[in-house]
């Protein structure tokens, strides 16, 4: 195996991640906003600019708010909008997800955005690590026409969830991309592809960037610190990836 093999999306907060992402070498972005509630979709401006100034793939995620991902009827309405922005801007694919309240996969409303974002990617976000049965969820994204899903696995870190992982590839069997993500970095990820035959993987290689401000108000002390991507991490995946041959065995 070689890089070529290989997909690294890097999921990023902020115009500025983007642009150190695209540099770094990712091969994708997964565009958000608001990183303390797990990502929202970007406004405007950023989704512009994001998309003038890097040449690589670039999906925003759509997601109207933190929290769960079972969506009122003006929420659902509003996410129908973001993505006609984001096909009017020529983005190549999106990130999105929809559940009912007993954890299945909201299939009628899944599949109207996957028809509405057409020709547009759509990939099927940890929403899936909230599901009750994974393996019918599985079946019901593709049955909505998505060409990916990303997962940790069902539990916090994606190397912990390996096993799932690896069953969800097998019967996925090149019908959807299965793409681990959560916790994965340049100590892992290279045991993870080859344990789980994943070729796509994902990462936020997250670091945080002190604020520049030389003034700060005493009465008003907080942490003013960005979400930020470490680049140097981003070489090392993209290199532990180059380096990853089919002899690589998993410890036992």
């Amino acid at each position: 195996m070689n890089n070529q093999n290989y997909t690294l999306e890097i999921a990023v907060f902020n115009l500025a991640s983007a642009l150190l992402a695209a540099k770094a070498g990712a091969d994708r972005i997964e565009l958000c906003e608001n990183a303390a509630e797990g990502g929202t979709t970007p406004g405007y401006g950023t989704l512009k600019l994001v998309r003038e100034k890097t040449g690589i793939p670039v999906f925003p995620i759509i997601r109207p708010r933190g929290g769960d991902f079972l969506y009122s009827d003006a929420e659902f309405e509003a996410m129908k909008y973001d993505i006609k922005l984001v096909k009017e801007l020529g983005f190549q694919g999106l990130v999105t997800g929809l559940l009912n309240s007993y954890g299945s996969i909201d299939i009628d409303r899944t599949k109207r955005l996957v028809d509405l974002a057409y020709p547009l990617e759509v990939t099927f976000h940890r929403a899936f690590d909230r599901t009750v049965e994974p393996l019918q969820a599985l079946e019901d994204i593709i049955a909505c026409g998505c060409s990916r899903i990303l997962t940790s696995g069902q539990v916090p870190n994606a190397f912990d969830g390996k096993e799932l992982i690896k069953q969800l590839v097998e019967q996925a069997d090149d019908r959807i991309v299965i793409m681990p993500g959560s916790g994965v970095r340049s100590n892992n990820i290279a045991l993870l592809a080859q344990f789980t035959g994943a070729i796509e993987l994902h990462s936020s290689a997250r670091t945080s960037q002190t604020s520049a401000m030389h003034y700060q108000k005493q009465s008003m002390l907080e942490d003013l610190s960005m979400v930020s991507v470490d680049t140097e991490e981003v070489a090392k995946m993209k290199s532990a990836l180059a380096n990853t041959v089919s002899s690589l065995k998993f410890p036992v």
